[in-house]
């Protein structure tokens, strides 16, 4: 029996082209990977073929319909429109798979969860095997529960392993300790580049607090508010909302507009919409506040304030409960709690020196996510998968 490729050539798959958490998670591991010969291959062009190129990364676009590239996670429920996705998306997976074997690809690593779907049966065609980089929960409060059913099922037959960006994503996955073990299953986070987050820091006079994050239901924007609010009911501190909506969901904007001015603090918080960057941002604030409400995979966003030297509260749920240690290198509240919340914005924005400390020991705990620590865990990993 052979060993392993030397210098395998993997294939990383992603439907999406967007510079979003996970393409971004992708942009920052590959350079950083050494031992390996990526190739990428994206459902449709966009803003990520030009990030990667440029870090000479061979990038390779092939178009999905753009009906079933939009499909999006929720609307997984029977009915005509998934069985046209699901026909649409075969013969995706048998071109793919075509072009997999004439790349001579030796693994195959999928980026989001639709393409561990159709990358998985794609790599079953050609013969390759495949590694899931799991990046989302799989939970009914975070999917429909027949797409909880369809990848708790799809686990067991299309992918050879199985990457976790938390213990709280890979637990949704309720794979037994024999299933773990076959599939090499383990937890490696996403990769931070610290360097490109430490900034000089913008010093102003007020307190400045802020979330940073897609503007969504689940992320929390209203807490933030009523905490903030509930913090700082007058004087100087100021909010600021850094991210912008996406997916149709823009009249959550303007929602949380009326909240701020029912709560009486519209004219100390700034809506700063979506913005690329997102250092430049960090280095303005005083406190990072991340809110989701329900569990968040890992909070990309958390690693990247600790980073900029930024002091972290987050909720102590998911993902964020893992990357900090409450008191430690952040603070941790009750989930959902805005009274909780505002409770320790009161209490750093009290303490410069705790801010000051929580915000050292925070850098240091985001040196464990720098991209060649990660790029290892993750090579090691596709090694584990040819090895067996």
């Amino acid at each position: 029996m052979t060993g392993p490729p030397t210098r395998p050539r993997v294939a990383f798959l992603d439907h999406c082209a967007l510079e979003s958490g996970a393409e971004l998670a992708l942009a920052r591991l590959l350079p950083a990977c050494q031992d390996i010969d990526p190739v990428v291959i994206l459902g449709e062009d966009g803003p990520l073929v030009g990030l990667l190129r440029s870090d000479g990364i061979d990038v390779r676009v092939v178009p999905m319909d753009a009906t079933t590239r939009g499909y999006s996670r929720t609307a997984v429920v029977p009915g005509i429109g998934a069985v046209r996705a699901a026909l649409s998306t075969a013969g995706y997976s048998v071109r793919l798979a075509s072009l997999l074997r004439e790349l001579r690809v030796d693994l195959v690593a999928t980026n989001s969860l639709k393409s561990s779907l159709y990358g998985g049966v794609a790599g079953r065609l050609a013969r390759i095997p495949v590694v899931w980089h799991v990046r989302d929960r799989i939970a009914d409060d975070y999917l429909p529960a027949s797409a909880v059913r369809l990848v708790r099922r799809a686990v067991h037959v299309l992918p050879r392993g199985v990457i976790a960006n938390s213990a709280t994503t890979l637990a949704t996955l309720e794979l037994s300790p024999a299933a773990r073990a076959r599939l090499h299953a383990q937890v490696i986070g996403d990769p931070c580049p610290a360097g490109l987050f430490d900034r000089p820091r913008v010093v102003e006079e007020a307190l400045t607090v802020g979330l940073v994050g897609r503007i969504s239901p689940w992320k929390g924007q209203d807490v933030f508010l009523r905490a903030f609010a509930q913090a700082f009911p007058d004087g100087a501190a100021r909010a600021r909302i850094i991210g912008g909506p996406l997916f149709g969901e823009e009249d959550l904007v303007v929602r949380l507009e009326a909240l701020a001015d029912t709560l009486g603090v519209a004219d100390r918080v700034t809506f700063v919409g979506h913005v690329r960057d997102v250092a430049a941002e960090l280095a303005a604030l005083d406190i990072t506040v991340h809110a989701s409400t329900i569990p968040e995979p890992f909070g990309q966003v958390v690693v990247e304030a600790m980073a900029a030297g930024v002091p972290v509260v987050a909720t102590d749920a998911g993902g964020p409960a893992e990357v900090v240690t409450d008191g430690v290198d952040g603070v941790l509240y009750r989930m959902g709690d805005p009274g909780a919340l505002a409770k320790a914005l009161r209490r750093l924005a009290d303490d410069p020196a705790e801010r000051e400390r929580l915000a050292d020991e925070g850098k240091r705990t985001a040196a464990r996510y720098a991209p060649g620590r990660i790029a290892a865990q993750v090579q090691g990993a596709y090694r584990s998968v040819l090895s067996s």
